[in-house]
């Protein structure tokens, strides 16, 4: 029986140049990521987009009403905002809205870690204050009503 050779080289051609071309296009995606940033660089923000970003920054900076009147509260000085007494005032005020919140969502596995770590900053605070001055420590220590 004749064997039909004309129509195996063809499709061996065939073959080589999808392979050819499948490694051509693995190449590929690097010039249509560089086609994506030029189009993400053609878009510019508007100025509505732009006014509500920096009404945002303004915002960040400002520090609410309530954490303001604790930051008053426990400051060593005025303008104070960074002394243990001060962090330690504001975690347990963050601790409280925690809990709060996980005794209505107690499935709320994400704020639980969350709440776990602000308690573990607040105790190396407490822990740092009670060895710099122990007088400052029992005094925060009392009027947060810490155990």
């Amino acid at each position: 029986m004749p064997v039909k050779t004309t129509k195996k080289p063809a499709k061996a051609a065939k073959v080589a140049k999808a392979v050819h071309e499948e490694k051509v296009t693995k190449k590929a995606p690097v010039a249509k990521v560089a086609k994506a940033a030029k189009v993400a660089k053609a878009v510019k923000p508007t100025k509505a987009s732009k006014a509500a970003a920096k009404a945002q920054a303004e915002e960040s900076a400002i520090p609410s009403p309530e954490k303001q009147e604790i930051i008053a509260q426990f400051a060593v000085k005025s303008g104070d905002t960074g002394s243990p007494e001060v962090q330690v005032a504001l975690l347990t005020r963050r601790v409280e809205k925690l809990v709060g919140h996980l005794r209505s969502n107690p499935h709320d596995n994400h704020s639980r870690r969350g709440l776990l770590g602000i308690v573990s900053k607040r105790r190396r605070l407490l822990n740092y204050l009670e060895k710099k001055d122990k007088k400052r420590f029992t005094q925060i220590k009392e009027k947060l009503g810490l155990t």
